[in-house]
């Protein structure tokens, strides 16, 4: 897969994750996990291009890093939507799938970066 490829699929996640956010409701938890989810859904996209222009080594390895904390931060919060029942889960598709996958790519990826900068 490409490095636009990788780019694209986080915008879709972003978009998707956008969308759940909006169906979550006015109440008090609905409110707070749409804001943290939008928040934490949205940021792979651009610290993914943030990273693709990294000025050296170490600054790909921090916002590559930032990747996937992010991921990993929105995989969390869509859990807890699932065991919530805030939302069918019917209604959430494969979108923690495809979190949980872009998680994994941007985590190999970050290893690699790792070792690569160490050396």
């Amino acid at each position: 897969m490409t490095p636009d490829e990788l780019e694209e699929r986080l915008i879709v996640c972003a978009v998707r994750i956008l969308n759940l956010a909006n169906r979550l409701g006015t109440s008090p938890a609905g409110r707070h996990i749409a804001g943290q989810l939008a928040r934490s859904g949205t940021s792979p996209a651009p610290n993914c291009s943030e990273a693709r222009s990294a000025e050296s080594r170490a600054d790909f390895v921090r916002k590559l890093r930032i990747v996937v904390k992010e991921l990993n931060e929105s995989s969390v919060w869509l859990r807890i939507i699932v065991r919530s029942e805030l939302i069918k889960v019917s209604l959430l598709g494969d979108l923690l799938a495809e979190c949980d996958e872009l998680k994994r790519i941007f985590g190999a990826s970050l290893r690699t970066a790792r070792l690569r900068a160490s050396k």
